[in-house]
C-alpha cells in the first residue's frame, strides 16, 4: 500500500508535467498566430490576404496568409491540433488522479452538499460537457453574427457555473473545475469546429472546387474566443496553490473577475498587434480588477473552526487512520512541528493563511490529511520547510509507521 501511494503521487507528477508542457505549446502557438494574423501587412498586391517578414534564430521568414487557401495545395501542410488535444487529455487524467481518486480530501465539501463520492465524480465529469453544448448552440444561432454579445453570454455562463460548483465542491475544486470547464470549450472548438472546417476547405481544393469562405470565418471566431479565454484558464489551473484565491466563499466571484482581466489584457495586446492603437486604459481596469480580487480574498475564508473540526464526524477512511495504534504518537508530533503554519490562525512570521489551506491542529485535521502528511513529512523531507521546527528522523519514521499500518488496515478492510 505504501508503494502504491508513492507510485500514485509520481503518476500525478508525470501527468502534471505533460499537462504543463503541452499547455505551453498550445498557448504559444495560439498567441503566435493571433499576433501574426492581426499584424499582417495587407497593403500588398496579389492573391494573398497579407504577409509578414520576421527574423528569429538567425534566419528570416516570409509568411503569407490566404483568406481561403492558395490556388494549389502544397505537398506538405502542417496542422496545429495535437497541442490542444494533448493538453486536454493530460488535464482530464490529472483531474481523475487528484480530484476523483482523492475525492474524500479535495472534491466534495460536506459542509455544502451531502453527496456520496461517486455522485460528486458524476457531477464533475458530466458538468464539463454542459458548457460546450450551450456555447456551441449559441455560436450556431443568429448570435454567431454578434461576437461581442456572444462573449458576454459566455461570460454569464461561466459565472453561473462557478456559482453552481461552489454549492457542491471544495474551494480548490471549484476553481479547478471552472478551468477544466473552460478548457473543454476551447479544445472542443478545435476538435469539432476548427479542424473539421479546415478539412472541408482542403478537400474542396483537392477536388478542384472553390472553398466557401464561411468555414474560415467560423473557425476564426472560435479561435478568437479561445484567445480571450487562455489567460483565465492558466490562472484557474494554478489557483490550487493559493488559498487566498480558492479558500473563500467568494471564489466564484474572484474567478469571474479573472475572466474580465483576461479580456482586458488580451484586448491590449491584440490591439497593439493589429497596430490599431495603444489602449493603455486596459491596464488601469486590470489593476482595479486585481485590487478587487485582493479585497475579496480577505473575506469569508472557507474553513471550519477548531470546535467544528473537533466535533466533526470522521469519514470511514479517516476513522481507519484515527484508530491506528500509533495515532496518539503522531498527535504528539504533527501539531507541534506543523501547526505554527497549518493553523486557523498561523503564528509563524510571514504566514497569514495555512499553506494550501491544509490545517493540522485537531485529530480530525490530521486524519483527513494523512496522505499529505506521509508524503510531505514521512516519505520526504519537504515539510517543515528547511526543517525550521527541527523534526527528528525518529518522528518521521513514526509518521511512516503510522501511515503504513493504517493504510494496510484500510486495504485489508476493502478486500
Amino acid at each position: 500500500m505504501e508503494e502504491l501511494v508513492i507510485i500514485w503521487d509520481w503518476l500525478g507528477f508525470a501527468l502534471r508535467w505533460v499537462h504543463v508542457i503541452t499547455a505551453m505549446a498550445w498557448i504559444g502557438s495560439s498567441f503566435y498566430f493571433i499576433a501574426l494574423d492581426l499584424g499582417l501587412n495587407r497593403n500588398i498586391p496579389g492573391p494573398a490576404d497579407g504577409e509578414e517578414w520576421q527574423v528569429h534564430g538567425g534566419g528570416f521568414y516570409h509568411i503569407q496568409k490566404y483568406l481561403v487557401a492558395p490556388g494549389q495545395m502544397p505537398e506538405h501542410l502542417t496542422w496545429f491540433k495535437w497541442e490542444s488535444y494533448s493538453t486536454w487529455l493530460s488535464g482530464a487524467c490529472l483531474l481523475m488522479v487528484v480530484y476523483w481518486a482523492g475525492g474524500h480530501l479535495y472534491l466534495i465539501d460536506a459542509g455544502k452538499a451531502d453527496l456520496a463520492l461517486w455522485q460528486g465524480i458524476l457531477i464533475s465529469g458530466a458538468s464539463l460537457s454542459i458548457g460546450w453544448l450551450v456555447y456551441d448552440f449559441l455560436c450556431k444561432s443568429p448570435l454567431g453574427e454578434k461576437p461581442t454579445l456572444l462573449m458576454v453570454l459566455l461570460f454569464c455562463l461561466l459565472v453561473v457555473m462557478g456559482y453552481g460548483y461552489n454549492q457542491i465542491f471544495t474551494g480548490r475544486a471549484v476553481l479547478l473545475h471552472l478551468g477544466a470547464f473552460t478548457a473543454t470549450i476551447m479544445t472542443a472548438n478545435v476538435f469539432f469546429i476548427i479542424m473539421p472546417n479546415q478539412r472541408i476547405v482542403v478537400a474542396d481544393l483537392k477536388a478542384g472546387r472553390k472553398p466557401d469562405p464561411k468555414y474560415g470565418k467560423i473557425a476564426k471566431l472560435r479561435s478568437t474566443h479561445n484567445n480571450y479565454l487562455t489567460l483565465p484558464v492558466i490562472f484557474l489551473m494554478l489557483s490550487n496553490h493559493y488559498p487566498l484565491a480558492f479558500a473563500t466563499q467568494y471564489n466564484w466571484v474572484i474567478a469571474a473577475l479573472v475572466f474580465l482581466m483576461g479580456v482586458t489584457i488580451r484586448h491590449y495586446f491584440n490591439t497593439r498587434h493589429a497596430r490599431a492603437g495603444n489602449p493603455t486604459w486596459t491596464w488601469l481596469v486590470t489593476a482595479l480588477l486585481f485590487l478587487a480580487i485582493m479585497a475579496l480574498s480577505q473575506s469569508g475564508l472557507e474553513q471550519d473552526s477548531y470546535e467544528e473540526s473537533e466535533a466533526r464526524a470522521l469519514t470511514p477512511v479517516e476513522q481507519v487512520f484515527a484508530s491506528s495504534a500509533h495515532f496518539e504518537d503522531v498527535l504528539n508530533v504533527v501539531p507541534g512541528r506543523c501547526s505554527m503554519c497549518h493553523a486557523r490562525e498561523p503564528f509563524y512570521e510571514g504566514i497569514r493563511r495555512a499553506p494550501k489551506n491544509v490545517l493540522l491542529e485537531t485529530p480530525a485535521d490530521i486524519a483527513k490529511a494523512a496522505r499529505l502528511i506521509y508524503l510531505q513529512a514521512g516519505a520526504s523531507h519537504a515539510m517543515p520547510p528547511a526543517n525550521v521546527t527541527y523534526m527528528e528522523d525518529e518522528e518521521r519514521a513514526l509518521i511512516r509507521q503510522w501511515y503504513r499500518e493504517a493504510a494496510g488496515d484500510l486495504l485489508f478492510a476493502r478486500n
